[in-house]
């Protein structure tokens, strides 16, 4: 199984993010996630910057491969455009990039002012969204009106040598249908061996099966469930709550439904590699063949430096 690094752009800045990208480089991380988010979970993370101009900076900064966790290309920004943004990221990384999509979160989505859809229907729309981009990669004119998404007269000009792969996250029955029917890869920040099975005999067979998780570093575990609980307990609200949700206020206020215990529990808290050792040999006998480790909080050139020490 391979280690990569989850870059979060709603903690850091972008000055922040590529000195952990390089850290995380020369440490021997062998990829990079970073999310795709307009907002922060809640205002204590405090930042949000777009994620195409930092991944445009990565091409500059480090070689090993960059995916993105993940974008929503139904209602923010139309299919079209993110087309172009992945073309264009693809040529810069040279082939080693990766789109990784999903159905969103109101929290980024609903800035617009559209309709926020239900989760059977942005399926549909992913679905859309995923067959305009990849009729763009092939280099012709597009015109598309579909139920969705329409396109007019539209060509990506910029191209690599291969269209970029897809991979979708999923999380439930009809979204794992979906990721196993459209998708070159399959994303979850969940463990679940079901669902990759799942995956799997739908369709995705050996597809590259990806997961992430965050840890906290700091000098002791208290002071570790202190800074994620601050920063990330918003990580535990549950159910579907995460995803119709408009703002991190609103996500805040459910926050406190979640305590630091259960903070404790979920996150690798603290300076104790044997923590981190649990969540990866949890991806691995789930059939991960790549899991992504995030850091939350300022003490991240510590994670890098005990996983170059411990793990890579």
């Amino acid at each position: 199984m391979r280690i990569g690094y989850f870059l979060s752009c709603e903690e850091y800045t972008p000055a922040q993010l590529i000195e952990q990208a390089r850290l995380a480089q020369a440490a021997g991380f062998k990829g990079l996630w970073i999310s795709d988010h307009y907002h922060p979970w809640n205002d204590a993370q405090g930042q949000s910057p777009l994620v195409w101009s930092i991944i445009g900076a990565l091409s500059q900064a480090v070689t090993i491969p960059v995916t993105t966790a993940v974008t929503c290309p139904i209602m923010r920004t139309h299919p079209a455009v993110i087309a172009q943004a992945a073309a264009t990221s693809a040529v810069m990384h040279d082939g080693r990039f990766v789109l990784g999509v999903g159905t969103g979160e109101a929290l980024n989505e609903h800035i617009t002012g559209e309709r926020w859809p239900f989760a059977e229907e942005r399926l549909d729309m992913l679905a859309e969204a995923v067959e305009v981009m990849r009729r763009l990669w092939e280099g012709d004119f597009v015109t598309h009106h579909g139920r969705y998404f329409t396109v007019d007269q539209a060509r990506v000009y910029t191209l690599p040598a291969t269209p970029p792969k897809v991979y979708v996250s999923a999380f439930g029955p009809k979204a794992i249908e979906v990721a196993a029917r459209i998708g070159d890869g399959y994303i979850s920040t969940s463990p679940d061996a079901d669902l990759v099975q799942q995956f799997r005999q739908l369709g995705g067979g050996d597809k590259p099966a990806q997961g992430g998780f965050k840890g906290c570093y700091a000098p002791t575990e208290d002071e570790g469930v202190e800074i994620a609980h601050r920063l990330w307990g918003t990580s535990g609200v549950p159910g579907e709550l995460a995803q119709v949700l408009p703002s991190p206020k609103h996500f805040e206020q459910a926050a406190q439904l979640v305590t630091p215990e259960m903070t404790r529990e979920a996150l690798p808290c603290g300076p104790d590699p044997a923590k981190h050792a649990e969540k990866l040999k949890a991806y691995e006998a789930a059939g991960f063949d790549e899991v992504y480790v995030a850091n939350i909080g300022p003490h991240y050139a510590d994670l890098i430096d005990m996983y170059r020490r411990e793990f890579l």
